[in-house]
Parts: structure tokens; sequence; C-alpha cells
């Protein structure tokens, strides 16, 4: 049984507004139950453990796809997530890879968080796969590789296009942009239409342009898990 670790933001405050934020519930749960349904063991973690804050534009109306639909209804589930371990607790031994779901959330802590930081590049130092979705790989803001360069440098990646950060009016909100943040890293950036499911892979990087990606993303993490 492969066992996947599950990343998600603590963070809940949308910039100097008075809107909420947190992860995106389509990005968490699409991936979580294809990689469950495929007998994958999950763990959840966050910076400060516990219930991690969903973005409230994320349960709107227009955005009940089945996996939200499916979440909700799901009280093992919701009770999985309100016991995130903190992440000061967690490193890589006994898991095959890391995902992290988006939501403007992670633009705020995990892009900084030295447990988060030290994680990924522990994954990546030991050959196991890193993946993340739409605003999650603002995770590669601060992370290096041994030899002490960005880690997306040279890499292909993908994630919140510049112009999808336009269309939902936070392009001055967001303390930066990630398609931006992966260019001056020294990332190869590239993306298709806005909203559009669209993944890139590296070597062990996994990323997804926005939340129409993350099951596709997981569907490529299951992909090389089985490999």
């Amino acid at each position: 049984m492969k066992h996947i670790l599950f990343v998600l933001t603590s963070h809940e405050e949308l910039g100097d507004t008075d809107q909420k934020t947190g992860f995106w519930i389509e990005e968490f749960a699409s991936p979580y139950y294809t990689l469950k349904d495929a007998g994958c063991k999950i763990t959840l973690a966050s910076p400060k453990g516990g219930l991690p804050p969903i973005d409230p534009k994320s349960d709107a109306p227009d955005q009940q796809t089945p996996s939200v639909v499916r979440f909700k209804e799901d009280k093992e589930t919701q009770d999985h997530l309100a016991e995130t371990i903190p992440l000061s607790e967690i490193d890589h031994n006994g898991y095959d890879a890391v995902f992290y779901p988006g939501g403007h959330g992670p633009l705020w802590d995990l892009a900084t968080d030295k447990d988060s930081i030290q994680l990924i590049e522990s994954f990546y130092e030991n050959k196991k796969l890193v993946s993340a979705v739409c605003h999650a790989p603002a995770i590669f803001k601060h992370t290096k590789k041994e030899n002490g360069t960005p880690l997306v440098q040279g890499k292909k990646v993908t994630g919140f296009s510049n112009t999808e950060e336009e269309a939902v009016s936070l392009t001055d909100v967001v303390p930066f942009l990630v398609e931006d943040m992966l260019k001056e890293n020294g990332g190869i950036y590239s993306k298709t239409d806005d909203w559009q499911p669209y993944i890139v892979q590296d070597g062990l990087l996994i990323t997804g342009q926005n939340p129409a990606s993350s099951e596709k993303v997981a569907e490529r993490l299951l992909e090389e898990l089985q490999a």
C-alpha cells in the first residue's frame, strides 16, 4: 500500500480584505478520493494541525463537483480532515509521495513555512514525488536543491496563471503571483487556456495549473507510484 502525505494550508485571511480563504475543496477532495479509491493510505498535515480552513468560495453553488458533493456527505473524511498533524511532527520517512492542494492560503503560510520547506527538500532529495496544484506551487518559492539553487530551476512546471488571478480580481491582494515566482526561480513555466485542465511532470515534480487539473495531478501521481 502506497502512503501519501497531503499538506494543507492553515491560513484563512485573504490579505488585507475582510474575506476568508483557505484550501479549495475540489483540489483536496478530488485527489483524495482518486488516491484513496485506488487503495492508497493518506495522512493529512498542516502547519498548525487540526482543522484547516476551507475557502468559502470553493463551496459556492457553481463549485459542486462530484468530489465536493461526496466530501460534504462523508463524515469519515471530514473527521480525518479535522485532525491534521502539525507539520513540525512530520518527516518524509514512511511516505511515498507528498501532495499539496491549493486555494489562496498556501501563498501566505506554506510558501514560507520552514517545516514545509524542509519537508519538500527531504522528499526531493530522497527521490520521492512532490506534487502541487493551482496556488500550491507557491511552496516552491524558497525550496532549494542540495546545491543551493531553487528547486524548480530548469524544471518544467505550471501553476495558477497570472490571467486566472486577474480573472478572480486578486492580483493586487496576493503576496505574489505563482506564475511570476516560478519563472523568477528559473522554472520553465507553461500553461493552457484559463480554467482548463493542464498538468506538467518533470522528474519528481508534478504540478497542475488550476482546480480543474487536480484530479489529473493525482492520476499522474498514482501512475508513477504504480510504475
